[in-house]
């Protein structure tokens, strides 16, 4: 099997440099998310301990976070907050779902870029044209991804915390003897079972966003560029 940097250098150099762009400014901007409405809930933990900052060396730890990120092309981020100081009774599942909200947020804005860039993209050189839209798609992709991906309920996905707000039984096991246990093995089995089936949703909502906003506007979506 390729190494993920040197296949998509060969499937195309322009999807690998997309691809590190969206990874890591997609992490960025989702820890960002967290702070910010941590920062709102009354806990200023973020800005206190300066991870209120564009900086991914900040957001994604070092070393073992970018060791992976070098091995598969994935990685995560951290945001340290201090729930003792939320103010409200679901600022938990606040904060815990502005970081998907932001991956949401981009993942439009690069539906929206797309298909400006189909309507643009014609009277351009057709290298320029493909890059381009190599970057949006790669960006649709990626934060679609953060999107379903942060919101499966298993510890410390975001999705976790947010169950945990609104279900005290859920809560309860989360923080039992016996939670972390059941936390590694739903992690296992996510990652050997169902890492394939997230993917196959990321593309299909990727495909039917990207192809249903192109129609919308009346422009005519190719598919995947690759």
């Amino acid at each position: 099997m390729d190494w993920w940097v040197a296949h998509y250098y060969n499937v195309s150099p322009p999807l690998l440099w997309a691809w590190l762009f969206w990874v890591i400014v997609s992490i960025c901007l989702h820890e960002l998310g967290h702070g910010w409405m941590a920062i709102r809930c009354g806990d200023n933990t973020p800005r206190a301990l300066g991870h209120m900052t564009l900086n991914p060396l900040v957001h994604i730890p070092w070393p073992w976070a970018w060791i992976m990120f070098g091995i598969f092309g994935f990685t995560w981020g951290l945001m340290p907050v201090s729930p003792d100081r939320f103010r409200g009774r679901y600022d938990d599942a606040k904060v815990a779902a502005a970081g998907p909200a932001v991956n949401l947020i981009l993942a439009l804005l690069c539906v929206v870029g797309s298909v400006l860039w189909l309507k643009i993209g014609p009277s351009v050189p057709d290298n320029v044209r493909h890059n381009v839209g190599v970057f949006f798609w790669t960006g649709v992709m990626i934060n679609v991804m953060g999107v379903l991906f942060n919101l499966i309920p298993i510890p410390p996905l975001d999705g976790s915390r947010i169950l945990a707000d609104f279900s005290p039984p859920y809560r309860r096991l989360l923080y039992s003897e016996q939670g972390t246990m059941v936390a590694l093995l739903a992690m296992m089995l996510l990652f050997s079972v169902g890492s394939g089936r997230i993917w196959d949703a990321t593309f299909y909502v990727a495909d039917w966003s990207l192809s249903n906003a192109a129609r919308l506007t009346g422009q005519l979506w190719l598919g995947r560029p690759f």
